[in-house]
């Protein structure tokens, strides 16, 4: 063989691998957008990814995900949801707000939700069984679950008869699911007083109302905006001594009092899944919104002896976890 011969089919071998790599497909991307920031919520994260894993998905190997972060700020979310449109993202996978910033960037890529209220209320989609257009995902069902924590408080405060209800004006948990709320405390004999707050010095607003006028308990409606404050309620709670009740272990685990609700570990898990099964070539149309099903009764006793409240023990018997 010639010399000449011999370098020109070594130097087509040598592109042959460089051909196969360029007619792999691409790596589907991710869009993953949430409205808190990424240093607290690793368990989260972990848990979204083991979804994925289920379902023959690992990140950085044969999917990529595009993370963006609102980090507390909900006015931000529109932006970062029409830069993953932009991105042309295989599907976005959002908690909360992020659900209707989301659905106002795009009508064309799938969008798998957490939301707290009845999406089908909220109007991100038409039914559970069939959502229609381009979202499904997980419902934590808190409306509903308002009655159960009513009745949790009472039992760990059997002489309450005035419990302050924080909302957020702007968030999800207003008008019908207050309205439900008020239906439940008139049922058990209780008396609501509702505080609005938008704002961290609107949260100290209230808490300074409650030095004045002092409600025998409080009830934190589920909202993102106040889980990215958890810290500072559950600080103003035990620093009034008011026992408190939240919607998720988060802010038993920050010092709150109590908390009752879904897990919000195994949502990401199942949305997680959600997007798994998308990008195999499911539509959200054919993926009935999934309603939670494990929920978490979480006690800090450690901040229960701090105000000097006795947990009954038939509550602590009840629990999930004790913190202690």
């Amino acid at each position: 063989m010639k010399r000449r011969e011999f370098i020109t089919l070594l130097g087509g071998a040598a592109a042959w691998p460089l051909a196969a790599r360029a007619q792999q497909p691409a790596m589907p991307v991710i869009g993953f957008l949430d409205p808190a920031s990424p240093d607290t919520f690793a368990d989260h994260l972990r848990a979204f990814r083991e979804g994925l894993k289920e379902i023959g998905y690992v990140e950085g190997d044969n999917v990529a995900i595009s993370y963006r972060w609102a980090d507390n700020q909900m006015d931000r979310l529109p932006e970062l949801a029409a830069d993953l449109v932009r991105r042309q993202v295989a599907v976005i996978a959002t908690l909360a707000g992020g659900a209707f910033a989301a659905k106002a960037a795009t009508t064309r890529i799938p969008i798998v939700f957490i939301v707290a209220d009845d999406p089908v209320r909220l109007g991100l989609i038409a039914s559970l069984a069939r959502p229609g257009g381009n979202l499904t995902g997980i419902n934590f069902l808190n409306a509903e679950l308002t009655s159960k924590r009513l009745e949790l408080l009472r039992e760990l405060v059997p002489t309450a008869s005035r419990i302050a209800v924080l909302v957020r004006p702007a968030g999800s948990f207003a008008e019908a699911p207050l309205r439900d709320m008020d239906l439940a405390a008139r049922a058990m004999g209780l008396q609501i007083q509702i505080f609005n707050a938008s704002t961290s010095r609107e949260i100290d607003a209230v808490f300074e109302s409650f030095a004045r006028d002092r409600p025998d308990a409080l009830f934190v409606s589920p909202d993102a905006f106040f889980r990215s404050r958890r810290m500072q309620l559950t600080h103003l709670a035990t620093r009034h001594a008011i026992p408190a009740t939240y919607a998720l272990r988060d802010y038993a685990e920050a010092g709150g009092l109590m908390s009752y609700g879904a897990s919000l570990t195994d949502a990401y898990r199942q949305i997680g899944s959600y997007a798994g099964r998308i990008l195999k070539g499911a539509k959200p149309t054919e993926l009935p919104v999934v309603q939670a099903s494990k929920f978490e009764l979480v006690i800090n006793a450690q901040t229960a002896r701090i105000i000097g409240l006795t947990i009954p023990n038939a509550l602590l018997v009840a629990a999930d976890e004790v913190i202690e």
